[in-house]
């Protein structure tokens, strides 16, 4: 084994700066509390290893995304963020206020009319250990990365769906938006290796709980938009502000939604920031009603793409 160089730190920053980044291409923008200002280059992304937020999963994240300049439901995300990290006695080293601010300031030095934002609250760095109190300070970090929207043939011809082997998660834990997704990850594993393009999971009683990074909603035979309870569930930012738009046009029940329910729907659909309302057309590979698209999902992302323009925050 050849001797491994002890570095100095004129060195190490050389040989860091020299080694390829896969993704680098994808970095718009990044900020750090620590060093309190944005950077463009992401070979300078970097996470301290002692950060609570990496070896311990002891933190919470939101992603959304800007169009034409125009942040998408950035309060409701803020709010929902706040709500995780209170759960869990978590708060940011600065108001959230200013935490509005930097996320609006990190878009702007993107310098893209489009992309997405990635905002992380972590325990912060201070040891290796399980105690969150040896973190003296609260870690924050902000990326806007190019946005790549589902292709229109996701939206014209429908997508795939199957039930994951990996459960739903605890009650307790599916309502706050944590950085550990390890679930998610092996559901997104399984999707790709059997050739769909989304997964749903359920709960020990056999109810639809949500997809990976998506809720699950249904249209029932008598016309009613049937939402899973969020027992299992993270509430979707999109599907509550979906539920708003649409509610004086269609009827709307929160249930428990049982597999039999979804073969039998007139329609599933797929509510999330990426992909505002994609229509499921099979399941498992049998058709969903008569296999197209139907026209709530195709008014709920008319209705979501419209309120972006008139309600985004502009920056």
């Amino acid at each position: 084994m050849p001797e491994i160089p002890v570095l100095d730190p004129r060195d190490y920053q050389a040989r860091l700066l020299a080694l390829p980044r896969p993704g680098a291409d994808k970095v718009l923008a990044f900020y750090e509390h620590r060093v309190g200002g944005i950077c463009t280059d992401a070979r300078l992304m970097l996470l301290p290893l002692d950060d609570h937020l990496l070896h311990r999963g002891d933190g919470v994240f939101e992603s959304l995304k800007y169009v034409g300049r125009k942040l998408y439901q950035l309060d409701a995300h803020l709010e929902r963020m706040r709500k995780s990290a209170a759960s869990i006695s978590l708060a940011p080293p600065c108001p959230w206020e200013e935490l509005r601010d930097i996320v609006i300031a990190v878009a702007r030095a993107g310098k893209a009319d489009t992309g997405m934002l990635r905002i992380l609250l972590g325990r912060g760095p201070g040891g290796f250990g399980i105690d969150p109190f040896e973190s003296p300070q609260a870690s924050l970090y902000v990326a806007a990365y190019v946005f790549t929207p589902k292709p229109e043939s996701a939206f014209e011809q429908g997508v795939t769906a199957f039930r994951a082997k990996t459960p739903a998660k605890q009650s307790w834990l599916a309502k706050i938006k944590s950085v550990n997704y390890l679930p998610n990850v092996l559901m997104k594993m399984e999707a790709v290796q059997k050739g769909y393009d989304f997964p749903f999971c359920f709960d020990d009683h056999g109810f639809l709980a949500e997809g990976a990074t998506e809720n699950v909603a249904l249209v029932d035979h008598a016309g009613t938009l049937v939402v899973p309870e969020f027992t299992h569930a993270l509430p979707g930012t999109t599907l509550l502000r979906a539920i708003d738009l649409i509610k004086g046009e269609v009827p709307v029940s929160f249930r428990g939604v049982e597999e039999a329910d979804v073969y039998g729907a007139r329609e599933v659909l797929i509510l999330g920031t990426t992909g505002d309302c994609i229509p499921v057309v099979r399941y498992e590979g049998k058709p969903i009603h008569d296999v197209r698209p139907g026209p709530v999902a195709r008014r709920l992302r008319e209705l979501l793409q419209r309120d972006l323009v008139e309600n985004g925050v502009g920056f």
